[in-house]
């Protein structure tokens, strides 16, 4: 029979009683406990102190960045100027004078017009349907106005049909031909003249056909109209000229700029061959002129430099004219003077050191105009990284204060978290004396933070900006003397500081090692208490089970003998 119910037979809550007493036993693991979440909590603390000295770490080494007190700005003293100054780290501060009398310019090599075919072999335009018609511009269907009267077109009207439209719209009055020698339309007017187009004409017909009013009696186009397929490959490219030999020879090549580019006609469009030009290395980039039908290699930079174009005769860039059919347009060097000086030049229009002298100082200009270029030292970039020390050295300061403060309101004392912590409380004091101190060894006049307007708000560990005009005449007259505060290797303040928020970083990180430690001892200590506590509970619950055992014995006992020895005495009345 099993008598874990409590008091079944003795009638006393021995479940109760054990549970009483295993409470008042786990005290200890409670104290444990507690223990163990203030140290989770001063951890978690110190995590947090670890990020912020982190922080610190990264403003201070920022303060002893290479070129940051001999920063420069450039900028130009001409309202809405649209050149572009810059000045590097230590260029020398002044004012000067740019007069610029010529821009810069890019050579370009112009291949020769019309490499096309005539639009037909013939004076005849009915095999020329519009949709297909090689013209520079893709025909649009709609309307067009010749001499106020308007012209209906669909893609699929071949250019004789148009005539016909342009002929049966004015009465005959403008009759239309083509020219297969000069590969041109001609509207001609009998004794009248030609007025063509609309405000609300909606083809481009006369456009993409060259046709403008001249105020004649005949209006022609103004050039050939058949150009070439670039998308083609170059033997059906519609080019005017003999091919065969070049169908025959399949791979060849030419050089520009002495950079070899190979090609071959039956596989290569001309679209393929100017990307090839332009990936090529040759310093040209080489596009195609579907309104003169040609091709125009220009150079990449700018300045008096020649366009090299080397190829058999007979080849591919003698066909597209960029040999002897060829216009060289020279590129230009940029002229300018500096502070009134003579005449100096620049193949660029970014003038620096190079053309003008002044080391660290270049100008990007685009305009023809003199300005006034005026270098100083770039002090708001100096101020703003002083700045962001000065908040990163007080995030710490107070976040170390607020953790480790004891303060006293109605007769109780209320230590913080890191209150008993007597070295944090010490790195804050020593951080204030290192960023108080003076530098020692130095000749300039700034030496302490206070020669640059920095100082403790009063009674706080705290640094502020107490002076701005201060600072900002020392970053402006004497940044030499600022960045030897600063940056003297191993004495200036920024070697102090890193050393010692060094030294506290690994101090934080022993003492959060310290308590994890510690919480792993005290898991393994209640851990022990825990399994005494669970033997005297089970012993505990053994002995009453035990005895609750012996009493229902005895109790079943006495019933038996209840049972046998019945009670005989009656009583008499």
């Amino acid at each position: 029979m099993e008598f874990s119910l409590s008091g079944l037979a003795s009638g006393f809550d021995w479940k109760t009683f054990i549970d009483q007493i295993m409470s008042v036993q786990t005290a200890p693991i409670n104290k444990l406990n507690v223990e163990k979440t203030t140290n989770i909590n001063k951890n978690a603390a110190l995590v947090d102190l670890e990020t912020k000295l982190s922080s610190l770490q990264t403003a201070v080494t920022s303060l002893g960045t290479s070129g940051l007190f001999s920063a420069r700005k450039a900028v130009s003293a001409t309202t809405s100027s649209t050149w572009t100054p810059a000045a590097a780290a230590g260029t020398p501060t002044g004012s000067y004078t740019l007069a610029v009398a010529k821009l810069a310019a890019t050579a370009r090599r112009e291949g020769a017009a019309d490499l096309g075919q005539p639009l037909n072999t013939v004076d005849d335009g009915v095999g020329l349907t519009l949709a297909t018609l090689p013209t520079a511009a893709a025909l649009t269907a709609g309307t067009f106005t010749v001499n106020g009267k308007q012209v209906t077109i669909a893609l699929t009207d071949t250019l004789d049909q148009v005539f016909t439209a342009i002929a049966t719209a004015t009465g005959t009055a403008v009759t239309a031909s083509y020219n297969h020698i000069t590969d041109k339309v001609t509207l001609n007017g009998g004794l009248d003249e030609v007025v063509l187009g609309a405000a609300n004409d909606t083809s481009n017909f006369l456009t993409a056909l060259k046709l403008a009013n001249n105020g004649q009696t005949s209006v022609a186009s103004m050039a050939k109209l058949g150009v070439l397929n670039t998308s083609t490959t170059l033997a059906t490219a519609r080019l005017d000229a003999d091919m065969a030999a070049l169908i025959a020879a399949g791979d060849s090549s030419f050089s520009l700029n002495g950079v070899s580019i190979a090609y071959n006609v039956n596989t290569d469009s001309l679209s393929a061959l100017l990307t090839r030009i332009n990936d090529s290395g040759a310093g040209v980039a080489a596009s195609y002129d579907g309104v003169n039908d040609r091709v125009v290699l220009a150079n990449l930079i700018t300045g008096d430099t020649g366009i090299t174009v080397t190829d058999p005769a007979g080849g591919l860039m003698e066909i597209l004219g960029l040999t002897s059919g060829s216009t060289l347009v020279r590129g230009a060097n940029a002229e300018f003077t500096l502070n009134g000086g003579g005449t100096l030049i620049s193949a660029s229009n970014t003038l620096d050191a190079i053309t003008h002298g002044i080391a660290g100082l270049s100008v990007a200009v685009d305009t023809v105009s003199t300005q006034q270029v005026n270098v100083s030292g770039d002090t708001a970039g100096m101020r703003s990284v002083i700045a962001g020390f000065i908040a990163s050295y007080n995030d710490v300061q107070n976040y170390i204060e607020e953790n480790t403060k004891v303060t006293s309101a109605n007769g109780k004392v209320t230590a913080a978290l890191l209150a008993s912590n007597y070295e944090i409380q010490r790195w804050a004091s020593s951080l204030r004396s290192i960023a108080f101190g003076m530098v020692s060894g130095l000749s300039g006049s700034v030496n302490r933070l206070e020669n640059l307007g920095i100082d403790f708000k009063s009674g706080t560990n705290q640094l502020e900006i107490k002076d701005g005009t201060k600072l900002d005449l020392a970053l402006r007259d004497k940044a030499f003397d600022v960045a030897t505060f600063f940056q003297t290797a191993s004495t200036g303040l920024t070697a102090k500081l890193s050393a010692f928020v060094t030294i506290i970083g690994g101090s934080n990180a022993a003492w959060q090692t310290n308590f994890t430690q510690s919480n792993k001892d005290i898991d393994a200590q209640i851990a022990t208490i825990q399994r005494r506590l669970d033997q005297q509970e089970a012993l505990l619950t053994a002995s009453f089970i035990a005895m609750e055992s012996a009493q229902s014995k005895i109790q079943a006992q006495a019933d038996a003998l209840s049972r046998a020895f019945p009670d005989t005495t009656t009583t008499k009345k």
